[in-house]
């Protein structure tokens, strides 16, 4: 009679080879990364944001606009933003880039670029550049565009070169090379920016990454799908578990019920739905005649027209305008808890108060002796630019890490689902230093070291062969990261 153990190891190759539940599918773990003070760089955030959508003057020319895989993300400077580490060049060389929903195109800093001041002091513009010269299949135009930003500018040559995503990869995407930047628009180990919107808005007036990957029929679904985990109130920490991306599908485990998919208010540009409803403190505050939002990944909050956030902070106690550099955001009473739920013509939604609450504001800026903390909703103004599309609401982080997100480009949608239990519940507390921070390194709450991002990244539904395919991808990006 043939043991049952020997019955186990003939069949092992099999089993491993076998497709399993949800092949294909790859989730990673994102990971945040923290800054000392982020309400000090609430202005420049603000000015950018404005900027980014055409709130504000500029010079800009552009604004910044059959398989699935999950990819890892950074939450960077305490829930400003996420980046994910994108491969481009032959050999792949990695770099940490800014995944955001509100731009289309894809721009990395290279050996060559300089940041430079007011009083031209240069350096070089990122911890981690791309050296164009050890691509073999790097290729340039020559063509010179320029992006600028409320916070910056960056200059470049449009180019093409091989990018690698979430082990995904486009031959011949064009990207921005780019050869100058203003003096710290780049932050920590950041070399850039990941556009997930439409080609309609692209600077570079080309198709996205991401959208290669839907025309190219390589994702297994239309669609990508955000997890955004949150950074405040949780012990002191550089860099921790931010969340997961997931490239061509979604992540079950991290969402309850379905997801509530709802058409797109306008023709694909940015990923624009309507305000329909909102509340604060359990009052209903008028969303306006105007209420096109931009759902955007790469901003840190909600941008609302004028009338609108001065109404909503009305319903707070003793919140204030603030002045001067900081024109446009709201402080409040850091005893209270502040709670704002939203609607886009669907079910509503709680934003936990906990992301309401940005930090302290020091008392020169406030000019008060109660302890007072920045809202996390403020005034974006109210000129609108020029043509159809443009939004008047910018929906960024402070909503986006109390749902689990996906965005569909057929038929073009962005849906919501509640997250999975136990995942930034929407119930919270507010402190008045929410973002605690420190230059030690914290412990992953995933379980895995937080020097290792990845590890423990594919999902129980992922199959054996991609598991490890991963395993041997950690290895090799840890040798050049971090």
């Amino acid at each position: 009679m043939i043991s049952l153990s020997l019955v186990v190891v003939a069949l092992l190759p099999f089993a491993l080879a076998a497709p399993q539940p949800d092949a294909g599918v790859i989730h990673v773990p994102i990971v945040r990364r923290s800054q000392t003070d982020r309400v000090a760089n609430l202005p420049k955030a603000m000015e950018a944001l404005r900027a980014k959508y055409g709130y504000q003057a500029t010079n800009a020319t552009y604004s910044k606009r059959a398989n699935s895989a999950a990819v890892p993300i950074t939450d960077e400077q305490n829930d400003s933003s996420y980046s994910g580490v994108v491969s481009i060049g032959t050999p792949a060389q990695n770099f940490d880039l800014i995944l955001d929903t509100g731009s289309s195109d894809l721009w990395v800093a290279t050996s060559s670029c300089t940041a430079c001041d007011a009083i031209n002091s240069c350096t070089s513009c990122a911890s981690t550049e791309f050296t164009t010269s050890k691509s073999s299949s790097f290729q340039s135009s020559g063509t010179p565009l320029q992006i600028n930003y409320g916070s910056g500018s960056v200059q470049g040559a449009i180019s093409q070169d091989t990018v690698s995503f979430g082990g995904f990869t486009i031959t011949q995407q064009e990207l921005l090379a780019v050869s100058a930047t203003t003096s710290g628009l780049l932050g920590g180990v950041l070399s850039g920016i990941m556009g997930l919107g439409f080609n309609t808005i692209s600077a570079l007036n080309t198709t996205p990454f991401w959208q290669a990957l839907y025309s190219a029929n390589q994702l297994s679904e239309p669609l990508f799908s955000f997890y955004l985990e949150r950074y405040i109130d949780q012990s002191t920490m550089n860099t921790a578990p931010g969340g997961v991306l997931t490239l061509g599908g979604t992540n079950s485990s991290l969402y309850q019920g379905s997801i509530e998919y709802l058409s797109l208010a306008s023709s694909p540009s940015y990923w624009l739905l309507n305000v329909n409803s909102l509340s604060v403190q359990g009052k209903t505050v008028s969303v306006g005649s105007s209420s096109l939002a931009a759902i955007d990944t790469g901003t840190t909050l909600i941008a609302a027209p004028t009338t609108v956030t001065a109404s909503i902070w009305a319903q707070v106690p003793g919140s204030m305008a603030l002045m001067g550099a900081y024109a446009g955001l709201y402080a409040f009473p850091c005893s209270t808890s502040v709670t704002v739920t939203m609607s886009f013509g669907g079910s509503t939604w709680t934003i936990n108060p906990a992301d309401m609450n940005l930090g302290s504001v020091p008392s020169s800026v406030s000019g008060t002796t109660t302890q007072m903390c920045a809202g996390g909703i403020f005034d974006i103004g109210t000129s609108v630019g020029s043509g159809a599309g443009v939004p008047t609401w910018i929906v960024g982080d402070t909503f986006l890490k109390n749902v689990y997100s996906v965005f569909r480009a057929n038929p073009a949608a962005v849906g919501f689902a509640q997250l999975a239990s136990g995942l930034s519940p929407s119930t919270g507390t507010s402190s008045p230093n929410p973002a605690k921070v420190s230059s030690s390194t914290a412990t992953s709450t995933s379980g895995s070291s937080s020097s290792n991002p990845l590890a423990g990244a594919a999902s129980h539904n992922t199959n054996i062969a991609i598991s490890l395919t991963l395993l041997a991808s950690v290895a090799a990006y840890f040798t050049l990261l971090l």
